[in-house]
């Protein structure tokens, strides 16, 4: 194991992690109509369960819950994360959601100088160390994880070229996009501080105008990511996380 990758699993337990959950769950509300995307039941237990093991599992140790929608069930449900391994914490968006972007701002004082940003509908394993590791190596303040995707699992929106992010557009997609991203970030305290406080915001932005400003560096991931956003993908991850697939 290279020695940037050994610092980095040792580092893991300083990188605090930001899960965005404070969506509406709109596609999902014929399934759940009364309990967050987060609180949906998934091979016996609740979604953001499955997640907090897999957090642990990569190292991470402290989490800071981006919450909107019905979050205080998720609150109240995961009390201070201590028996799941992690220290939880709560950033709740307050009377109006504030999208991704919005959500991050209003979490910073909760958060270090570097974090880890992940969609909160989202099963992402992944070897979090190596991410972290290659961060550190690139001396960027932004990082993306990107999955080649071809359009199989979602739109591709990344043009990534010999391990460089070119662009990032999730709006204008274009045909030589065949990579997505992989929605696990790693983000610099001076980056997020550009979010503009207290509004609504699509942390898409902030990326796409930091890959132009060639301010993000690009990490190539193989697993595909699975996740809970509609009722096809949610039974899909139903059957990964029962191991039926």
């Amino acid at each position: 194991m290279l020695p940037e990758h050994l610092a980095a699993q040792h580092a893991m337990a300083d990188v605090p992690l930001a899960l965005l959950a404070g969506g509406l769950a709109t596609r999902l509300r014929a399934v759940s109509p009364d309990i967050p995307k987060a609180m949906v039941e998934v091979a016996g237990r609740p979604f953001i369960e499955h997640q907090l093991a897999l957090f642990h599992s990569k190292g991470v140790r402290r989490v800071v819950l981006c919450l909107g929608h019905l979050g205080e069930q998720v609150e109240a449900h995961l009390g201070d994360g201590k028996r799941f391994g992690v220290e939880v914490a709560y950033s709740h968006d307050g009377p109006g959601l504030l999208g991704t972007g919005g959500a991050l701002r209003r979490a910073l004082p909760l958060l270090g100088e570097r974090f880890w940003v992940v969609y909160g509908d989202s099963y992402v394993d992944i070897d979090f160390a190596a991410v972290l590791a290659g961060f550190v190596t690139t001396g960027k303040p932004t990082l993306m994880t990107v999955l080649r995707n071809d359009d199989r699992w979602d739109k591709s929106n990344v043009v990534f070229e010999n391990g460089r992010l070119i662009r990032y557009d999730k709006n204008r997609r274009t045909p030589d996009m065949h990579h997505v991203d992989y929605g696990v970030a790693l983000l610099s305290r001076s980056a997020a501080t550009r979010i503009p406080p207290a509004h609504a915001y699509d942390l898409a932005d902030l990326y796409r105008t930091l890959v132009s400003e060639g301010a993000m560096a690009g990490f190539e991931v193989n697993n595909r990511f699975y996740e809970v956003g509609t009722p096809a993908s949610l039974e899909e991850t139903r059957r990964f996380l029962s191991g039926c697939d």
